[in-house]
């Protein structure tokens, strides 16, 4: 049996959501291809969303049309600013959801969606057009296909997913689901090359099972943020709390090390460094005597509560031990115990910025399958991806496709890590790895990206609007702060003073013409505190900017005289687009850049002397 679709994207998860959320919207026919449509929206490690550096991505998800955002704040029971004591460029929102209600919000949002259709069973292989070497379609395991002009590929961690109980183990792609088994296969006859990654998954723990008394509350904010401007109605219902490891939980891990499916040595992939497994943070950090664990409900009414910073690949009698020697814990019923789970990754450098294969056209991948880690990260791609891959099915290879820069926000910054430089382990968003990140705020992500989003087709002109009349407002009130003099100074020099802000000058300069929402005044009180700072940094990006703008189309690097042997490779094998994008190569060196440049004034003053004759 054959269908036919425009689009066809496989998985479900935060990826695919968006992914086929964003085609649909964009007047595709889309097929949603997933084993089990219940479990459409599952979040299968932390119910949360944000985070430094993830909190950014799901602002600029929202700033450019995406899903995301509004079902994280739909079904928010917590809400907090983490680093509100430190700059604007790290403060970062995280919204603890509710789990099974986010869910089945994202599965009604798919469901309510106008062109898309979830299609139930395993994908098997990749369908190629003889004729012009593109993607053309997906085959099922049980024989039936979907032809489509674009596919997208959201398999998470499903690809010959193997997941890990000590040195148990048992073929899945997340617990109680069967994995991928065979895409793999799929991928790498058409070329792709692939590797083994392994992540993880704390216990849940049952939650009357837990002494609440002697852990840390940690509130919710109030009034609470929201990613969207709206905030949910249940986002301050629940606190979070904090436990911690003792000497015995050291003790007791280094005395069973050998039980551990990584440290046994029976796991090939590896693991994420910025989200490593109990096993490894005693090990690795043995000059410390405790690690801080985060106990968040994983629900208001559930039974269940996620030990966060407590994943591992120990055996179940194990965790049962390990988790009773945390301080609340002491009689704690694991519900569901933590796993290891190993799976295969494509290297996104067979990538293009757009998301798609180098090596097979019309293929695109988004989430975990690139080597990432987190649903933030997921659905970012998932939307670039879904975007791009309507264009390429309705137009093929001259369609106009589209990406985000590195110079314009977080989601350029992933994209740019993941197929210029490839992982050698599951890549997470820092807020560190963003060289603009003062530029990059979750703050003024609308003000940066709404147009984008327009011009993709996903924002409304009415939302762009709003958008623009907003940074106005607070573009004439940070002039006017700039003019105004209270006393001897400026209005901007004193909000610059400790314990001033946007509230309390306004009794001394009197109101704006147009009043300034809660945002507004925060973007305000950020403009101006940072003025300098902000300024300094705009004149790095203008100048880091020209060289994004110096295209090496047609560029052949074996022919630039005075490249190093090592960048000439790694320019080979990471083709960049634009100057800029080669500065970033690794291997190339800032005298490989200068070659560059001379190459290319030579190659122009040729063209315009032919011209000329």
């Amino acid at each position: 049996m054959r269908y036919r679709f425009d689009v066809v994207v496989v998985g479900g998860g935060h990826a695919g959501i968006e992914a086929g959320v964003a085609a649909a919207r964009l007047g595709a026919r889309v097929a949603l291809a997933v084993p089990n449509p219940d479990t459409i929206g599952v979040m299968p490690c932390n119910p949360a969303v944000g985070g430094p550096g993830k909190s950014q991505l799901v602002f600029e998800l929202v700033a450019l049309g995406g899903v995301m955002g509004s079902l994280a704040d739909e079904t928010a029971i917590h809400g907090r600013t983490l680093n509100a004591s430190k700059g604007p460029a790290v403060q970062s929102l995280r919204v603890q959801s509710e789990r099974d209600g986010y869910a089945a919000a994202a599965k009604a949002l798919v469901d309510a969606t106008s062109g898309v259709a979830v299609v139930r069973g395993e994908v098997a292989e990749l369908l190629v057009d003889q004729g012009s070497g593109q993607a053309a379609g997906v085959r099922f395991s049980d024989g039936r296909e979907i032809a489509a002009g674009a596919v997208v590929l959201c398999a998470g961690t499903f690809l010959r997913g193997v997941i890990w109980y000590g040195r148990k183990q048992r073929a899945a792609g997340r617990q109680g689901e069967a994995p991928a088994r065979h895409l793999s296969s799929s991928l790498v006859a058409t070329g792709h090359r692939l590797t083994r990654f392994k992540t993880g998954t704390p216990p849940r723990v049952r939650a009357d099972s837990v002494d609440f008394g002697v852990l840390q509350v940690v509130p919710p904010d109030r009034p609470a943020a929201s990613f969207t401007g709206t905030p949910g109605p249940r986002v301050t219902e629940s606190p979070t709390w904090l436990t911690r490891t003792t000497d015995a939980t050291h003790s007791l891990i280094h005395e069973h090390l050998g039980e551990s499916a990584m440290y046994a040595g029976v796991i090939d992939g590896e693991g994420p460094r910025y989200c490593p497994s109990i096993e490894d943070k005693v090990v690795r950090f043995a000059d410390k005597d405790h690690h801080l664990l985060f106990v968040e409900p994983d629900g208001v009414d559930t039974s269940e509560v996620y030990l966060q910073g407590f994943s591992s690949s120990m055996p179940p009698y194990l965790q049962e031990r390990m988790v009773r020697t945390l301080p609340g814990f002491e009689r704690a019923s694991i519900q569901r115990y933590a796993y290891a789970v190993e799976y295969d990754a494509l290297d996104p450098n067979q990538l293009d910025v757009t998301l798609m294969s180098r090596l097979l056209p019309g293929l695109f991948t988004a989430g975990q399958i690139n080597g990432t880690s987190g649903y933030e990260e997921a659905a970012a791609q998932g939307l670039l991806a879904g975007v791009n891959a309507v264009r390429w099915a309705a137009e093929g290879p001259a369609a106009a496709r589209v990406t985000v820069r590195r110079d314009e926000g977080y989601l350029g910054v992933l994209v740019d890590d993941l197929v210029r430089w490839g992982v050698a382990e599951p890549y997470r968003m820092l807020t560190s790895r963003n060289e603009y990140r003062l530029l990059h705020r979750q703050d003024n992500a609308a003000a940066r990206l709404a147009a984008l989003g327009h011009a993709w087709g996903l924002v409304s002109a009415e939302r762009l609007a709003a958008v623009r009349a907003s940074e106005a407002r607070v573009t004439a009130e940070v002039a006017r702060f700039g003019r105004t003099r209270i006393g001897g100074d400026l209005a901007a020099t004193v909000l610059c003073r400790p314990g001033e802000d946007y509230a309390g000058l306004l009794a001394r300069i009197g109101a704006p013409t147009v009043a300034l929402d809660a945002a507004e005044q925060r973007r305000v009180e950020i403009e101006v505190r940072y003025a300098s700072y902000i300024e300094r940094s705009r004149r790095q990006l203008e100048a880091r900017r020209q060289y994004e703008r110096v295209l090496l189309d047609g560029v052949a690097f074996e022919r630039v005289s005075s490249l190093s042997a090592e960048g000439r490779q790694a320019l080979e094998n990471a083709r960049p687009a634009t100057l800029g994008a080669a500065q970033r190569v690794r291997g190339v060196r800032d005298s490989d850049v200068a070659a560059l440049l001379v190459h290319l004034r030579a190659r122009t003053t040729v063209s315009r002397g032919t011209a000329a004759a």
